[in-house]
């Protein structure tokens, strides 16, 4: 996909998720990787994306891929991967 310049992609992520699946506060997640929390609760939000360096450093305290954190397309709920539950209607 080509997008054009100035035109942003919205990412998406499971960054709640997996704080409190890890009962890490925003504040733990924001000293592990050297940013404010106000930050996280922003890229959680999906009002601000991470730099790929900020990314690769959430990725790297979460211990998965990238991929597996953010996405350009709707992430479905952990459970429905996991488990193979479906959404409910």
């Amino acid at each position: 996909m080509v997008r054009q310049r100035g035109e942003e992609a919205k990412l998406y992520n499971r960054l709640a998720a997996l704080r409190a699946e890890r009962n890490l506060s925003r504040a733990d997640l924001a000293a592990a990787t050297g940013i404010n929390p106000q930050s996280v609760g922003f890229i959680e939000r999906g009002d601000y994306g991470p730099s790929l360096e900020l990314a690769l450093k959430i990725a790297q305290v979460f211990d998965l891929p990238v991929e597996a954190i953010f996405s350009l397309t709707p992430l479905p709920p952990l459970s429905a991967q996991v488990y193979g539950r479906k959404e409910p209607a």
